[in-house]
Order: C-alpha cells, then sequence, then structure tokens
C-alpha cells in the first residue's frame, strides 16, 4: 500500500483511471527518477515502467540518471534488470549513442519488442541487423568462423519471422542476403511457394546488391537450383546463373537435353544460345561449345559392347560411328553393309543440322552474321555530314584530319560501306605517318565481322615477302584485322603470329601486337604470352606499350600471376609508354575479380611512379565493374581528391563510371561536386564518367553538369564534355539531339575554336550516328550480366589522351539494337511487333539537305548601307503600285459581277485547301515496325508483340530487342522469310577495287 501511494504522488495525485492520461501530461519526471533510490524493489520497478512510457518526451530528465538506471541492469538480485536495460537502450537511443542503445536492447531480451511501430524500434532493428550483416559478411569474406551475439541473431530471426506473417516476402529475401543466410532465402522461396517473380526479384539482388564475389557465387548456386524446382524450370535464367558460374559443362548438358525433346525445346535452346553470346563471354561459350561436341559423340556411341569383350568400333580411332554401326548390326542379321548405307537415317540428318545451327550460335558465326545483315540494310548514314566536316576543317590540320577518318569508321561501323573512303582517296593520302596507321585500321571497324573475307579486304596493305610498302599502313592493317576479328581469332591468329615474328619495324610490331591481342583476347595462349613477351623486352617504347596492352587482353579477367612479371618490367623499364601499356594490361588482367584482385590494387596505389598508380584506378574500376562497391568508390574517391599527379586524380574520376554504370542514376550525385574542382583533369574526368555510366541513356542529371563543362574555359575538358553528351545522348529522341547537333556544327565551323575542342567535336559527330544510327553503348547485357568486350572497349578507348589510334576500340562497345525474330530454321520470317507511341519520336534523324550547310551558317550575311536605302525605294514604289491597282479594281465592278458565282466557288474550294494545310494530319499514335527492325533502348517498354500473331516468342518474358527465337503457331501455312540484300561472301571481281595504298605528298606540307 505504501509503494502505491508514493507512486500516485509521483503521478500527481492521479486516480487510478486517470494514470495514463496524467502521464501523458507530465512536465517532469523528477518525481518518477527520485523513486530510483529508493530500497523498495517493487517501487523502483514501478518507477522504471513509467518512466519507460514518458522517456520519449522527458528524455532529457531521464538521461540525467543514466547511471543510476545502468547500475540497477547491473544489479543481478534486482529482477526488472530487462526492464532497467530498455529503459538505457531508449535514453542512449535519444542522446544518438545507437551502438550503446543497440547493447542494452539486446539485454532487455523479449521486452524490445521488434513489431512495435515506433521510430525507436526500427532504428534500432536496423541497426541491429547492419551490425549482424557485417560480422556475418565479415565471417563470409575471411571465410573464419565468427562467433556473433545469440541475443543479435535472435532479433534478427524475429524480425524475419514477422516478415513471412506480415507477407512481406521481398524485405525478407533483403534480410535474408545481407545478413548471408542462404538456408532463410529457401525458407522464403518455399513459404512463397516457388513464384517465379519472386525468385527473380531475389536473383536481382543477388546481382546488384550482394558486395562478396565469394557469397554471390554460392547465392547464385542456390538460386539454380529453386528455379529448377518451378513447375516449367526456367532454362534461360538457370543458364545465366551458370555462366557467371563458369559452369559450362552443364549449360551444355541443358543444350544438348533441349535439342533432344520438341520444336519448342529446340528454340529454348536456340534463345539461350543467342541470350549467352550476348554477354559477350567468349571462353565460356567456346567451352560450352567444346562440351556439347564431346556429349553428341559420346551420345553415338553404341551403348553395347562387342560380344567378345572388346570395345565397341564406334570408340576406335579412326572408326566411324556409321561404319561400326553397319558391321555390328551386318554381322547379326547377315544384311548387307551397301543396304546400311543407302539408309542415311533422316532423323540423324536432322539431329546434325540441329547441332551445327546451335554451334554456329555458340561460336558467333550466326549472331555475327545476322547482326551484319542488319546494320547494312538499316544504315542511315547522311554522307552529307562526312562531306561538310571534310569542306569545314583545314587540310593541314592533321589532328582534325584524323578525327573526320575516326568518325568515318564509327559512323559506318560494322556496315561494311566504305564509300567515302573511296570518293576521296586523293583526300586520304594526306595522312602520313601515325595518321597512316589509324586510317588503315579504320577500316577494320568498318568491316568489322566480316570474318570469312578479313584477309582478302586487307591484302593490298598487308605485309607480304618482298613488299616495299609503308611500315605504317602495314601495321594499320594488322590492327584492323584485329578489330575485325576481335575475340573470333582462330583464323587469323597463325598469320598475326607470324607477321609479329617477322616484324622489323616498331610500327608493324606496334599493330600486330594490338591485333593478335584482340583477336586472341582472353585465350591465355602461352605461344601468343612467349612472343608478345619477347616484343616487350626489345625495350622499344612503341612497340613496348602496344605488347603490355596486349598481353592484358590475352589474360583479360582471368586473374593470371603475369601481373608479377608485367609489374617487374614496369619497374625496371626506362620508358613511360612501357610501364603505361603494362599498367593497363595489369588491370585488365583482374577484369571483374573484384576482392580477389585487392591485393594487386593495393600494391599499385602505394607505388611511388604515378603511372602504376594511374594503373591502380583503373584496376580497381575493371575489378569492381558494375558492382557499386562502396570499398570501389571510396578508394577512387580518395584518390581523385588527394593524389599528386593529375593523371591519377583524372583516371580515379574516370573509373568511377565503370564502378556505376549498373545504376548509373546514381552517378550524377557522386560526381556533381566534383565538377565544380579547380583543376580540370579532375573535370575532364567527370564528364567521362558520366559518359560511361549513362550511355544511352539521356538522362537529365548528367547533360545538366555536361552541358556547363562544355562551356569550361579548358580545351580538353570541353573535348571530353562533347564526347560524353554524344555518348548519354546516343539514340536519344531527335528532339532531345537536334540542339546538341546544331552545337556541335557551329563548334567544328569556328576557325577560332581550339584544335582540342574541335576534335571532340568531330569524334562526338561520329558517335552519334555510330553504326549507320543502329548501335548503342551497353555495358550491361540485357539480363544484367558485365559484357567483357563493352567495358574493356571502354577502357581502352579513354587511352586516346595518349595515344590517337587507341581511339579505335570505340568500336567494342557499340552493340546494334535491333530487334530480330528467328524462326527454328534460324530464318526471319515475315512478322511485326508494334510501338505504341508516335513514329516521330524514335525516328531517324532527317538527312542534311544540302552539303556545306555548316559554311553557310558560319556567321550572318553583312549588308550594306546601300543595299538599305535601295530596299526602302523599292519599298515606296511598291506601296504606289498597290494604291494604283486598288483604284482599278473599283472601275472594275461589272466585269467582276459577271464571274461572281465562279469566282465564289474556286475560293471556296482555296478555303478548303487552305485548311487543309494550315490543319496537317494527326500523326498516328503507334506504327507496326517489321522484322527486323530498330528499336532503341529507350523504346522497349512501347513495342509489343501482336496479339494473335503467327509467331510468338518462345520466352514468355522475352524484351522486343535482341535476337528473338518465334514460335509458328502455324506450322502447316506457307511461310516467308525475309531476304536481305547483302553478301557475306568474299566479293566477286566485279566489286570496286579497295583502296590505294597511301602515298606521301611533300608537296602539301
Amino acid at each position: 500500500m505504501a509503494s502505491a501511494a508514493v507512486v500516485k504522488r509521483a503521478n500527481g495525485g492521479m486516480k487510478k483511471g486517470e494514470e495514463v492520461e496524467g502521464q501523458q501530461k507530465l512536465t517532469s519526471a523528477q518525481g518518477l527518477i527520485a523513486l530510483l533510490d529508493e530500497d523498495d524493489d517493487r517501487l523502483r520497478a514501478c518507477a522504471l515502467k513509467q518512466l519507460d512510457e514518458v522517456v520519449p518526451d522527458l528524455w532529457f530528465e531521464v538521461s540525467s540518471s543514466i547511471a543510476t538506471i545502468e547500475a540497477l541492469y547491473e544489479d543481478e538480485s534486482f529482477g526488472e534488470r530487462n526492464l532497467a536495460a530498455l529503459l538505457a537502450s531508449k535514453v542512449f537511443y535519444h542522446l544518438g549513442e545507437l551502438q550503446e542503445s543497440l547493447t542494452y536492447a539486446l539485454c532487455a531480451g523479449s521486452l524490445f519488442d521488434v513489431t512495435e511501430q515506433s521510430d525507436y524500434v526500427q532504428t534500432i532493428v536496423g541497426k541491429c541487423i547492419d551490425e549482424y550483416m557485417k560480422q556475418r559478411e565479415k565471417g563470409e569474406i575471411s571465410g573464419e568462423e565468427i562467433q556473433i551475439d545469440s541475443r543479435l541473431e535472435a532479433i534478427v530471426q524475429r524480425m524475419f519471422k514477422r516478415c513471412l506473417e506480415d507477407g512481406q516476402l521481398e524485405q525478407a529475401i533483403g534480410i535474408a542476403l545481407d545478413s548471408c543466410h542462404l538456408d532463410l532465402l529457401r525458407t522464403v522461396a518455399e513459404h512463397g511457394q516457388f513464384d517465379k517473380k519472386l525468385l527473380t526479384y531475389a536473383l536481382r539482388v543477388c546481382q546488384n546488391l550482394i558486395v562478396s564475389r565469394k557469397f554471390r557465387e554460392k547465392a547464385l548456386r542456390l538460386m539454380v537450383d529453386l528455379f529448377k524446382q518451378l513447375d516449367q524450370p526456367d532454362w534461360i535464367v538457370i543458364s545465366q546463373c551458370l555462366m557467371f558460374l563458369d559452369e559450362a559443362a552443364a549449360v551444355a548438358e541443358i543444350l544438348t537435353n533441349l535439342l533432344g525433346q520438341d520444336s519448342d525445346s529446340i528454340l529454348l535452346a536456340y534463345q539461350i544460345a543467342f541470350d549467352l553470346f550476348e554477354n559477350e563471354q567468349p571462353q565460356f561459350l567456346s567451352k560450352v561449345s567444346d562440351h556439347v561436341e564431346k556429349m553428341l559423340k559420346k551420345a553415338e556411341q553404341p551403348a553395347e559392347t562387342a560380344a567378345d569383350g572388346e570395345k565397341p568400333a564406334a570408340s576406335q580411332e579412326g572408326a566411324e560411328p556409321m561404319e561400326a554401326d553397319q558391321e555390328m548390326t551386318g554381322a547379326a542379321e547377315g544384311a548387307a553393309p551397301a543396304e546400311k548405307k543407302e539408309k542415311p537415317s533422316s532423323e540423324e540428318k536432322e539431329s546434325d543440322r540441329k547441332v551445327n545451327k546451335l554451334l554456329s550460335i555458340l561460336q558467333g558465326d550466326a549472331p555475327i552474321k545476322l547482326h551484319l545483315e542488319f546494320l547494312y540494310s538499316k544504315n542511315r548514314t547522311d554522307p552529307t555530314i562526312l562531306k561538310n566536316l571534310k569542306s569545314s576543317v583545314e587540310t593541314r590540320n592533321s589532328v582534325c584530319h584524323s578525327a573526320i577518318i575516326f568518325t568515318n569508321a564509327l559512323m559506318h561501323m560494322g556496315t561494311t560501306v566504305d564509300t567515302f573512303l573511296r570518293e576521296h582517296l586523293d583526300w586520304l593520302a594526306r595522312a602520313t605517318n601515325w595518321a597512316k596507321f589509324s586510317a588503315t585500321a579504320g577500316l577494320g571497324v568498318i568491316h568489322r565481322g566480316q570474318l570469312s573475307q578479313g584477309q582478302f579486304l586487307m591484302a593490298p596493305y598487308l605485309p607480304s615477302d618482298g613488299s616495299s610498302g609503308s611500315p605504317f599502313s602495314e601495321g594499320g592493317a594488322l590492327y584492323a584485322l584485329g578489330l575485325m576479328h576481335c575475340d573470333k581469332g582462330k583464323v587469323i591468329r597463325d598469320f598475326l603470329l607470324q607477321s609479329l615474328r617477322n616484324a622489323s619495324s616498331e610500327v608493324v610490331q606496334h599493330g600486330a601486337c594490338l591485333g593478335l591481342g584482340l583477336a586472341t583476347l582472353g585465350t591465355d595462349d602461352e605461344e601468343v604470352f612467349e612472343d608478345l613477351k619477347n616484343v616487350l623486352y626489345t625495350d622499344s617504347a612503341v612497340a613496348g606499350e602496344a605488347a603490355g596492352i596486349a598481353i592484358g587482353l590475352l589474360s583479360v579477367g582471368t586473374g593470371s600471376d603475369k601481373t608479377e612479371q608485367m609489374l617487374a618490367y614496369a619497374h625496371d623499364t626506362q620508358h613511360e609508354k612501357i610501364t603505361r601499356g603494362l599498367a593497363l594490361g595489369c588491370a585488365l588482367v583482374m577484369y571483374g575479380r573484384e576482392e580477389n584482385a585487392d591485393a594487386l590494387i593495393l600494391q599499385l596505389c602505394q607505388d611511388q611512379n604515378p603511372i602504376l598508380r594511374y594503373g591502380g584506378m583503373f584496376c580497381i574500376g575493371l575489378a569492381y565493374s558494375g558492382t557499386m562497391s562502396n570499398f570501389a568508390i571510396q578508394k577512387l574517391l580518395h584518390f581523385a581528391v588527394s593524389d599528386v599527379s593529375d593523371d591519377v586524380r583524372r583516371a580515379a574520376v574516370m573509373c568511377l563510371g565503370f564502378v556505376m554504370y549498373s545504376q548509373p542514376e546514381q552517378c550524377p550525385h557522386t560526381v556533381a561536386l566534383l565538377s565544380e574542382s579547380f583543376n580540370p583533369h579532375v573535370r575532364y574526368g567527370v564528364a567521362m564518367a558520366l559518359g560511361i555510366a549513362c550511355a544511352g541513356t539521356g538522362m537529365k542529371e548528367a547533360m545538366n553538369i555536361l552541358q556547363v563543362l562544355s562551356k569550361d574555359a579548358i580545351d580538353f575538358v570541353r573535348q571530353g564534355a562533347l564526347i560524353a553528351t554524344s555518348m548519354v545522348l546516343l539514340q536519344q529522341p531527335e528532339s532531345k539531339v537536334s540542339g546538341f547537333r546544331k552545337k556541335l556544327d557551329k563548334i567544328v565551323s569556328d576557325k577560332h575554336e581550339d584544335v582540342m575542342c574541335k576534335m571532340g567535336a568531330i569524334i562526338a559527330v561520329g558517335l552519334i550516328d555510330a553504326g549507320g544510327r543502329n548501335v548503342n553503348i551497353r555495358l550491361r547485357s540485357r539480363n544484367g550480366f558485365p559484357r567483357l568486350l563493352s567495358v574493356i572497349g571502354m577502357a581502352v578507348f579513354t587511352q586516346y589522351w595518349y595515344w590517337y589510334p587507341l581511339s579505335y576500340f570505340m568500336s567494342l562497345p557499340l552493340t546494334p539494337t535491333a530487334f530480330i525474330g528467328l524462326n527454328e530454321n534460324l530464318d526471319m520470317p515475315k512478322f511485326s511487333v508494334v510501338s505504341k507511341c508516335k513514329p516521330s519520336i524514335f525516328a531517324y534523324a532527317e538527312p542534311v539537305e544540302h552539303a556545306n550547310n555548316v559554311l553557310t551558317s558560319k556567321a550572318p550575311t553583312a549588308v550594306l548601307s546601300t543595299t538599305a536605302k535601295a530596299k526602302a525605294r523599292a519599298a515606296k514604289k511598291e506601296d504606289a503600285k498597290k494604291s494604283t491597282s486598288e483604284k482599278g479594281k473599283e472601275n472594275a465592278d461589272s466585269n467582276k459581277m459577271e464571274v461572281e458565282g465562279e469566282a465564289a466557288e474556286l475560293e471556296a474550294a482555296g478555303d478548303e485547301k487552305k485548311e487543309e494545310g494550315s490543319k496537317p494530319k494527326a500523326e498516328a499514335t503507334e506504327e507496326q515496325k517489321e522484322n527486323p527492325t530498330r528499336v532503341v533502348p529507350a523504346q522497349e517498354k512501347h513495342v509489343h508483340f501482336l496479339a494473335g500473331s503467327r509467331f510468338t516468342p518462345i520466352n514468355e518474358n522475352a524484351k522486343s530487342i535482341g535476337i528473338v527465337l518465334l514460335k509458328d503457331n502455324e506450322p502447316g501455312k506457307e511461310l516467308e522469310v525475309v531476304n536481305i540484300p547483302v553478301n557475306t561472301e568474299p566479293p566477286a571481281s566485279t566489286e570496286p577495287p579497295p583502296p590505294e595504298p597511301f602515298e606521301y605528298n611533300s608537296a602539301l606540307d
């Protein structure tokens, strides 16, 4: 009774029914705090309970007695220790001490209610989960078993169960993956009855948000198991996950199993192969194709062995399976071998055809041919633009001359159209020395994908026995072959290797190294490595730089220990060019390795040589490519503001684009402050980072920053801003691009503009219309995985800062934005999709009306004073004539009355025509696009498959872009196939000859 009286006095004398209302109106907690010093445990417990209720409003008073509350918790004899811990937790929360608050919340045990909807509980639960995740992640990365507080885990488990009970399965997936608990992820999948949308969300989280590569691989293995448990397993998603896990044999098994089933499964196998090709993992596809061939050979072998216990004839060397079959069946049945040979087995022929088609997709022949046909047939390059550029730039300016040649190569990338070069051979021949090297290399970009006739096209320039051609043309031709056969260079590998061995000029060695690196990309070929290393050890600055880059291309993404030899020689050589080539090569070797590259990153970043630190920045950018890793971003930002070398700072900012391209919307906010840096190299890096991360998005935030940088006082900053702007605006609606085109025209035609800025404008002209206006920059596939060729191509392109010929690597990230529908025979049927938006929005840019439009817009026409006076006199005379005609009209009233009826009719007809002219016909709100067609990224969401169409995509989730396999819903009906008039075979003798070799004309210098 005494304790009740004391509590009543502390509550202000309120009655029992008025306690809650009275506590809410308390203006001071001093009375309750005084009870904490009482000897009676019941009084102290009651005071703690009352203080717990008023602490949100009176925490500033309660905080003065926090020591007393902590002492109550530490008193083991006190029965309400958990209540004291909860009160202490709330006080520390209001004081901003979240770590202390979390510690006491854990001590409160079950009194800490995770279901309570208050800011305190949500904050502490979030802190608890974060702490738990950090400890779990630390243990996952280190591989060590870390003891985690059981109370911490209990709260996470309670929160997880609450998410399941409330049906918040996506939040439960987040808790499971962030806390590195795959058992919880399986529990969520089972609770959601293996819902496909839920699993797709989990897969997206695995791809984008998991920091540790090691744990990501474990999560993807689990996702493979979960997707297999669907009623209809999603083999496309499963194959994509297996590709990331580098399990080629498993993918090959899926493909061979599908090939042996019905027609729908065969289409699905082809679709999987095309989707895998889009991810640009050439070595993985090569492994898959080898496994497919092995599995099929194994399946062809007879299942039964001979009666004498010997191996079946099919497995013996030199014996064909068909012959073995004939021998065995002939012996058993007494049938003549000739009769067996007359039975070619149509099923086997059909099986062979299916296998050959699958292998042609995996090996790249089919998709490259399709893209080549698409780029040729849909080429919308405007030749007038190039003619205007040519006439706007002084011939003696070698920088702009080379930039125009590069622009022509970009604009015709993959189209096989080299008309501009043929028509301007005299102008082209003005290129000398390294400009000639670059001009020849440009042919490789134009004819990219011409795998069957690459050497034929480049024959006039390639080195040969007894030739006395220019070494610059020969080196450029070898480089062109590499660009033409990038990652598909088995055909030309031996030729390039022999050319490298026979080369006596460092220029030819330079071109051969670059070409060989591209052709053998990712193969880690030891023979090629030894030859490149021999070139490196000649210590030739020009050839050594290319050899360093080529070694990186050869071993790209392998994490090979070749980096040790590369770094050792980088420290020994005195040539900066070689050191830079090796530094970039090391970064290429560590592409996509993430935390496995940390040791090399640390070594490069701590090196005293700024060139190697420069390589360290690219090592971070490429190793953590597209991961949004906080570690990588913080490291790059640190060097961007603290390094003493401008080159390192520029590279650090630039590489933010490589880390962040998976979430481009984050990049502008990250680099916004850096764009205001006093250092022009940092500002240039900001421009390029935005161009890399936001390529093809047209993002407004990125454009706002680039617009400011394009007016910068420093010429090379403006250059970078113009190039980056063209990358961001690539294939955007013409309403967004037209103003930028006019700006480029003005810069190019301005004779007083700096050469560096003018060069950037010329390159931007080529980029904005690249590939006949049918390509875009995609550093990430539609399935969410980084595209190896595109990323490394962009990385090497940025080195044009030091060496202009490397700018041709820009052709690697440029990918056709095509919708190509195929049937089971890999033919293109007549088929349409509907674009539910106005045709003009995503239409091709209108062609330039006449030549030299750039020149005519250089300056306003001057008007002389005498001309103005003459115009004024002419105007007075015109007024006088008008007044005379009005008088004449009054005298002709009678004549007018005679023809009044006819005039009225004519006038009415004229009014109708005027109305028609003044009111243009309303533009259609949608259009049908015939197969194949261009579908730009921004248009994807507006393009749909027609309902009730004869052809439907075999993949239910297929987007209207890329190569899509179509199911024929009316198989018996006659099929009309699209034939594209392009010849991918070696040209006949009637074709015009290739450009003549360049000759140096000294009279023009």
